[in-house]
């Protein structure tokens, strides 16, 4: 049985739902009803398909826990959960977007993985009213209002992952003040995610006095890198960047260890391809490879991830699943703060009012840190990121995480809690 709604225009004079229920909705988007006996319903828009479906599994398996964790129940009732593939495409993020604003049952919308998603998302589920919430998605532009900039946020849209302008920032320190790199080349797919962070990283660099000899691009579907590296490795640079997808990404290293001219150049990857089907692709070649992305440690995070390993049987594909677990629970919170119940049990949600709830967040104590949002919908910590290098434990004894080797907080590895 589906909830019943109540849709109200803005332009409308407040209507009474209900004068059995005595509630009245006043919120100048909308009012989702939900019947006594109905449940709560929050879908997921995640890329489950494809070489990158990794990314969806690790955020489903998050938000599924945070549900479990609260039994399955919000405001007396059961959280009833559907979602979309959303691929990593901005074809599949519209048409997920627009299937899921279509049922108005739902209260709001986690996702999409990736940025390119997330952009063609964005208008969708804003003009209709939901909240859209990330715990991947990092292009620095899809919480940047500025049309003139190249921004494409929009009211209801928020994530609770850093940005590509931090990761681009850290990864250049972290090239400039540890690795001593004094020339940088780099790579991206051209994609919204990889051109956008590969630019945040090439600003940094030079801020601080770093050389970029070189700036090229494959295509997604490539295979053969050999070309590229082989344009690469005519400028000698001290680090390859290359903030590109999978499996792009595990073609590249794999063939750069036949280029013998790259032998001194370091390859750094980002948090697209911090999972351990990278090292299964690319064997003893991704040995010293560096990669950045989330880094969440302490007690709580433990115990989440007994849990994950209860539930599921194994540790968690990607590197993005205490987001997600954080990004439900702070949805869920909104929308209980925001319920208004009936007298016979019904209750009703406001649109704007859960928009407003979200942005309203602050010192939310999360997995990640302690989060807090902006106007503009960026929740996140700066404290859950880190640097990587992949090592003999991961490549011959199936070890994971990698090595944590810095952070930017400390300037070195986090001391476990």
């Amino acid at each position: 049985m589906f909830p019943s709604i109540c849709l109200v225009a803005s332009l409308l004079v407040p209507t009474v739902a209900s004068a059995a229920e005595g509630l009245v909705c006043r919120d100048e988007i909308a009012c989702v009803m939900i019947g006594p006996d109905d449940p709560v319903t929050i879908a997921w828009m995640l890329v489950t398909s494809g070489a990158n479906s990794f990314f969806g599994e690790d955020s489903l398996g998050g938000i599924e826990i945070a549900i479990a964790q609260r039994e399955g129940i919000l405001l007396g009732r059961e959280i009833e959960l559907i979602g979309e593939d959303s691929q990593c495409t901005p074809e599949g993020g519209q048409l997920a977007a627009q299937r899921l604003v279509a049922n108005e049952h739902i209260l709001a919308i986690i996702g999409p993985s990736c940025s390119s998603a997330a952009e063609a998302a964005i208008p969708v589920a804003s003009r209709a009213g939901f909240v859209l919430v990330t715990p991947t998605a990092v292009s620095s532009t899809l919480t940047n209002p500025d049309r003139d900039s190249g921004g494409t946020w929009m009211p209801g849209f928020f994530r609770t992952i850093h940005t590509n302008a931090l990761q681009g920032r850290m990864a250049a320190r972290f090239a400039r003040e540890i690795l001593d790199a004094q020339t940088l080349a780099t790579i991206h797919d051209g994609s919204t995610f990889a051109h956008d962070l590969q630019g945040a990283m090439i600003g940094t660099f030079i801020e601080l006095g770093g050389e970029v000899v070189y700036q090229g691009a494959v295509n997604v579907g490539d295979t053969d890198m050999t070309a590229v590296l082989t344009e690469i490795a005519t400028h000698g640079p001290d680090l390859l960047f290359f903030p590109i997808f999978q499996p792009e990404g595990d073609f590249l290293v794999a063939q750069a260890q036949y280029i013998p001219d790259l032998d001194n150049t370091i390859l750094m990857g980002s948090d697209n391809l911090l999972t351990p089907g990278f090292v299964v692709a690319t064997g003893e070649a991704a040995l010293g490879v560096i990669l950045f992305g989330p880094n969440v440690a302490g007690e709580t995070y433990r115990e989440f991830l007994s849990l994950w390993q209860e539930r599921y049987g194994a540790e968690p594909p990607g590197g993005f699943h205490a987001h997600a677990f954080d990004t439900t629970n702070l949805l869920l919170d909104a929308i209980e703060s925001v319920a208004q119940v009936g007298e016979d049990g019904s209750v009703l949600i406001g649109r704007q009012a859960l928009r407003d709830a979200m942005t309203a967040t602050s010192g939310f104590d999360g997995i990640t840190g302690s989060l807090a949002c902006s106007p503009t919908g960026d929740c996140a910590t700066a404290e859950a990121i880190g640097v990587f290098r992949i090592g003999e434990p991961e490549v011959f004894e199936g070890r994971w995480p990698p090595e944590l080797v810095w952070t930017p907080a400390t300037g070195g590895p986090e001391e476990e809690a």
